[in-house]
């Protein structure tokens, strides 16, 4: 049986990146003699490692030295989609650059593409990312799990932190704190976080906030804040590695975030979470049967139209007791 070459690109963000893993599995339901080539960018590297069904990870630039059998490509940015004309492949799947806006290559892809741009579109569509991105490939969608593995390294820095911090396992609490700058009211509001971290306490749980770098003061200053009234809380360094978060959000018995990177390594790490939506679509997030999603009362002012605002109202629309209670 002849060896199919296979190449995906997709380049970011790096939680698209992770909710895009589940074609794997389904490109080798289909072509099992098959060798994939993933192109991403430098900073999505770590999701990767250890994937037993990518046999070569490539960062950009490219050099456009080899022909595929099969080319999907995921991303409508002019990089990708220039990347995705340029590259020689006998069939391709997804989008590509035409005259300086994305196209595509196939009438799966097209559906996808006019939620981008379709407003009404993007407000009635029921499709999760994960089902739009199959009907891209027009691969066949049967609830295919995101891939992420933790290596031995960030297993045993895990550990460590478990040790180093004196945390029991058994009823432990990650909340992903933040967001990124282009969607401003995607995360909760900081005062509602200390309220729950609050109650939670009350009933006996330990908490881990996460962060990243653009979090630290937040993270610095709800730690205070809840030292002085008593409360303990953790968090992770901001400038951990992909695989360094991930295997602290394992530790969790239960995520809590808004729709960001955490929400996805957390669903695929198997994790129970709760979704806290402010300003983007329930709708597209696959939650696995592990997902429990709480939506802001007014969502539906702000989405999709004016997603990239910053609204105290809808950021303080999701009141403690009803997290806590979906715990």
């Amino acid at each position: 049986m002849k060896t199919l070459k296979i190449c995906i690109i997709k380049l970011g963000a790096l939680g698209d990146v992770v909710r895009t893993t589940p074609i794997l599995e389904a490109i080798k339901e289909r072509f099992p003699a098959s060798e994939i080539i993933w192109v991403t960018k430098k900073e999505s590297q770590e999701i990767f490692k250890g994937n037993p069904k990518i046999n070569k990870l490539v960062m950009l630039p490219y050099e456009l030295n080899e022909g595929f059998d099969v080319l999907y490509n995921f991303d409508i940015d002019k990089e990708a989609t220039t990347l995705a004309l340029e590259i020689k492949a006998k069939e391709k799947f997804g989008f590509y650059n035409e005259a300086g806006y994305p196209a595509v290559f196939n009438p799966g892809a097209e559906y996808y593409l006019n939620t981008i741009f379709d407003d009404e579109l993007k407000k009635t569509n029921k499709k999760t990312y994960q089902q739009m991105i199959f009907d891209c490939a027009e691969l066949k969608w049967k609830k295919q799990k995101m891939e992420i593995y933790l290596s031995e390294k960030n297993k045993s820095y895990a550990e460590e932190f478990l040790k180093n911090n004196m945390i029991k396992k058994g009823k432990l609490i990650g909340i992903h704190i933040g967001s990124s700058s282009r969607w401003p009211s995607k995360a909760w509001a900081e005062d509602k976080i200390e309220e729950f971290i609050e109650k939670a306490s009350v009933k006996g749980y330990q908490v881990i906030i996460f962060g990243g770098q653009n979090e630290t003061e937040k993270m610095n200053r709800l730690t205070r804040r809840l030292n002085k009234k008593g409360i303990g809380i953790f968090k992770n360094n901001p400038e951990n590695t992909i695989g360094e978060f991930a295997s602290l959000v394992n530790l969790c018995n239960i995520m809590i975030s808004g729709d960001t990177l955490a929400l996805h390594i957390s669903l695929a790490l198997g994790k129970p979470t709760i979704g806290l939506f402010f300003c983007t679509s329930p709708d597209e997030i696959e939650g696995y049967n592990l997902l429990k999603k709480i939506v802001s009362p007014i969502l539906y002012d702000f989405f999709p139209e004016r997603m990239n605002e910053y609204s105290k109202e809808l950021v303080n629309s999701i009141s403690a007791e009803e997290v806590l209670k979906r715990i």
